[in-house]
């Protein structure tokens, strides 16, 4: 006759709760998420019936109804103009809060995220350039190239700097992520004082800020197809990750060559993070609170973090972008503002809430 231990009857409880947990936020965030979406199809300041916004979309989509009954202007704000917003927002989240969860297990500090390894303010550097010097030779996606290059950029000097013995120290990643965000923080501000235009000037610092407005559907399958790669590549890693957070020994003791993928997840976030900025701007706060608010629900597992923080990111910034298109209607705020004044007190109030948490993590 085979004795349960109490422990493990307490430890299988545990992990069905927690599993049950994860089954409910995963079915709230997807709600949330696809009710956002409706909403930031539905409203804009141009004034499109609620049936027409869905007569549009079906008929897009399936071809059935009748084209005659809404305008040409109402089909192209309705499918051209605000659909593609909202997917690029709810891409642009999902991957930013994925690319902070990976990025405070990489480093193990749970106030890291991708400006902390200077990958923001690099893909900042190189967008900013091309703006303020107008040298576009690839036309409209000299932008977005000049910045994911630039990101790219930030990450060869940070692994650089960060390497000692052959090996990706995280207290010595932090540092070196930190002084090159200032150098390049640096650099940015002297390049937006060396523009003599104002009009240029305002482009400069709505980027900086963070912007959905250049959404289209091209602009979609790039960062469809890289956060489709990397949630994968990364939920594979999810148990190497969670032993990452118990520290380099605890991993190498469990057959886990901590250099190694410390080395493929800095690839992995800079990709991600690269291609997200360069289309969106420096949106601020969501790789930091989120993966914190997606640990309160399901824990650190990243098996379960990974999955849940897409979907709060994607949701998350859907709705920031309803907020920063309606909150001074007919004036747009840029989605970096809204996201800095939602997430600061949001962040004191996660931090207050997990003061008795003595892992970190």
């Amino acid at each position: 006759m085979t004795t349960l231990k109490p422990g493990a009857v307490v430890t299988s409880a545990s992990s069905r709760q927690r599993r049950h947990t994860a089954r409910v936020a995963y079915s709230v965030l997807l709600c949330v998420l696809m009710a956002g979406l409706a909403v930031s199809v539905l409203l804009g300041t141009v004034d499109v019936p609620v049936g027409t916004v869905g007569r549009i979309v079906v008929w897009h989509l399936t071809g059935q109804g009748d084209p005659a009954t809404w305008t040409v202007s109402q089909d192209a704000v309705v499918w051209n103009l605000r659909l593609p917003r909202a997917l690029l927002a709810a891409l642009v989240g999902a991957g930013l809060a994925i690319s902070g969860a990976a990025t405070q297990a990489l480093v193990r500090n749970p106030l890291a995220d991708p400006y902390v390894l200077g990958l923001t303010y690099g893909a900042a550097v190189g967008a900013v350039a091309v703006i303020i010097t107008g040298v576009a030779p690839l036309g409209g996606a000299s932008t977005g190239i000049a910045a994911f290059l630039g990101a790219l950029g930030a990450f060869a000097v940070v692994y650089t700097l960060a390497r000692t013995g052959g090996t990706l120290a995280p207290l010595r990643l932090i540092l070196s992520g930190m002084a090159v965000t200032y150098a390049l923080s640096g650099i940015t501000s002297f390049l937006v004082l060396q523009a003599d235009d104002p009009g240029t000037t305002h482009s400069v610092l709505f980027w900086l800020f963070g912007s959905l407005a250049e959404a289209s559907w091209a602009a979609l399958g790039l960062p469809a197809v890289v956060l489709a790669v990397t949630i994968v590549a990364m939920f594979a890693q999810a148990r190497p990750l969670n032993a990452l957070l118990l520290g380099d020994e605890t991993a190498a003791g469990l057959g886990i060559p901590a250099a190694r993928l410390r080395r493929y997840l800095f690839l992995l976030i800079t990709l991600l993070t690269g291609v997200m900025v360069a289309l969106a701007g420096g949106v601020g706060f969501i790789g930091l609170i989120v993966p914190h608010a997606a640990r309160l629900l399901v824990g650190s597992d990243h098996r379960r973090l990974l999955p849940v923080a897409a979907l709060a990111g994607a949701g998350f910034l859907v709705l920031v972008d309803i907020a920063a298109r309606t909150a001074l209607h007919p004036q747009e705020l840029p989605v970096g503002i809204v996201t800095s004044v939602i997430g600061a007190p949001l962040f004191l109030w996660l931090v207050h809430t997990r003061a008795r948490d003595t892992t970190g993590l």
